[in-house]
């Protein structure tokens, strides 16, 4: 049983760390470049707008999405790894 239980610690603290990272660059995709570094990227244009209002408005949402599928196929690995697959 205590076998298990160290295996179901470990599964958790990756499943945790990878939250917390993914967590973490979505934090700076949002909060540092769209509303901390926006003007300073407002001098920068992607088409016909500004790199920091695209950053503000399309990034963060772009890069949640993006995000979601690699928590997807990251945690099937980890599943996989842990013995966890259902």
């Amino acid at each position: 049983m205590d076998e298990k239980n160290g295996q179901a610690q470990q599964y958790w603290k990756a499943n945790i760390s990878l939250i917390v990272t993914l967590l973490v660059i979505w934090a700076v995709v949002s909060l540092v470049f769209g509303i901390l570094l926006a003007p300073a990227l407002s001098n920068v244009y992607l088409g016909q707008l500004p790199l920091g209002f695209w950053f503000a408005q399309q990034g963060s949402m772009i890069t949640f999405v993006i995000l979601i599928f690699f928590y997807s196929w990251r945690m099937d690995k980890i599943d996989l790894e842990h013995g966890m697959k259902e």
